[in-house]
């Protein structure tokens, strides 16, 4: 009796041990990211259009812009990811040429390229990431920062964001905030830069037709720099297994230099001037030093079923430059087969001009602040768009060590009211790492 009741203290003991230390092992938890993953992105963008910032609002935007971007995320451990966006895009514009539209071999004209050295240049961008999740996963935090230079502008980043996931991860809560520290080298047009700091230079007096008295209210700008601040806020939810909802609003103030330097304004009460066919400018683009902007916006995504899906966005829009903007967009996700979608999109978007906006030649002199820039104009834009997808979640097809995963390739032509208009091609390819 009194080794069956041994028996049965020393299986009670083990059974304790064995649930003790059991308790004491980490339970099984997914990676975020189960292996490196590289994007390898480009993109072919051309426009046109006769309203020209560079020219007062007048002349050719074309423009061409070839953009080659990789990315990488790397899981350093079951819960955290660094990703790393390196981008450089190369582009030629009729528009930015006539800057200086008198070094080129032809006759200047803002409706003509110039063939000088302005006509193009290179942008770079680089980008790293840091995304931190709970053992839950129910919380997100992450980091960036961002650095892009181009030859007249330089640009400093950095962020965060967070996100809570509650209610069996049906409902996520988000907030980001960003800092962008922007730096300009003042480029101005030619014909004004003997004016620079009020002096009395003058730019090849004995050519100038029309008003030969050429002598712009033109001062160089005494800020350099742009700061931009925002904050965002974002609340999803699933309304139905087949339905998910998003609203967001997001918050940007601007500080410093707001306007383009090389943008020229041409007053209704200043008589013309011209070199060969080019107007010379009354001055530059001049904006106020802060702008505050609110968007306000929503997306609902239903699931229809195996084949089809439905992706729609609404957006409101409003500055205290006394811009109201409306954009709503829809989505339709057909899947052809395990691998294939097509999906087809429309994108409708309208704005009220900006307070400081009219055309060329309209602007008078006493006006504080002024610009010909038709982005900052009223108008109605169209966009429609075409998207082909592949998937491969098995990545049969390897180079190297990588599986390609999917490749996204999009077609996006837009146009504007305002004679401007553009197509863009852009594709996409995702690899994994076995």
């Amino acid at each position: 009796m009194m080794i069956h009741i041994k028996n049965v203290f020393l299986i009670v003991l083990l059974f304790a041990f064995s649930e003790a230390r059991s308790q004491e092992e980490p339970t099984y938890k997914k990676r975020v990211l189960e292996s490196t993953e590289v994007d390898i992105l480009s993109s072919y963008y051309s426009q046109a259009g006769d309203n020209a910032a560079v020219s007062g609002g007048i002349g050719t935007e074309e423009l061409t812009d070839v953009t080659g971007t990789i990315v990488v995320s790397i899981p350093l451990n079951d819960d955290d990811v660094l990703t790393i966006d390196a981008g450089v895009s190369a582009y030629t514009s009729a528009s930015s040429s006539n800057v200086d539209p008198f070094d080129g071999k032809g006759s200047a004209n803002a409706f003509v390229a110039s063939s000088g050295a302005s006509k193009g240049d290179n942008w770079v961008n680089l980008k790293g990431s840091y995304t931190h999740s709970s053992d839950d996963r129910n919380d997100v935090w992450s980091a960036n920062a961002a650095l892009a230079s181009e030859y007249d502008y330089f640009s400093l980043g950095f962020g965060g964001s967070y996100s809570k996931l509650f209610n069996e991860k049906n409902t996520e809560a988000s907030i980001n905030a960003n800092v962008f520290l922007d730096s300009w080298t003042t480029v101005y047009p030619i014909e004004l830069r003997p004016f620079s700091d009020g002096g009395l230079g003058f730019f090849r007096p004995d050519e100038i037709s029309g008003n030969p008295n050429y002598s712009p209210q033109f001062t160089e700008l005494t800020k350099k720099n742009r700061n931009s601040y925002s904050l965002g806020f974002g609340l999803s939810q699933i309304l139905h297994k087949n339905v998910q909802g998003l609203i967001s609003i997001d918050l940007v103030q601007q500080q410093g230099l707001l306007s383009t330097p090389f943008q020229r304004v041409y007053f209704s009460d200043v008589a013309d001037s011209f070199i060969e066919d080019f107007h010379l400018a009354d001055d530059i683009e001049r904006l106020p030093d802060n702008r505050f902007k609110i968007a306000i916006g929503g997306r609902l995504n239903w699931y229809l079923n195996e084949v089809l899906s439905l992706r729609t966005y609404y957006r409101y829009y409003f500055d205290d430059w006394g811009i109201n903007s409306h954009t709503a967009s829809v989505e339709i996700p057909v899947k052809l087969s395990d691998k294939f979608t097509v999906y087809p999109s429309y994108r409708f978007y309208n704005q009220t001009a900006a307070d400081y906006f009219a055309p060329y030649e309209t602007h008078l002199s006493t006006e504080n602040f002024y610009t010909s820039d038709y982005d900052l104009s009223k108008y109605n834009a169209h966009q429609y768009g075409l998207g082909v997808s592949y998937t491969d979640i098995f990545t049969q097809l390897h180079i190297s060590k990588f599986g390609l995963k999917s490749i996204d390739l999009k077609f996006y032509r837009y146009d504007r009211d305002t004679s401007f208009g553009y197509q863009i091609v852009t594709a996409g390819f995702k690899f994994v790492m076995d």
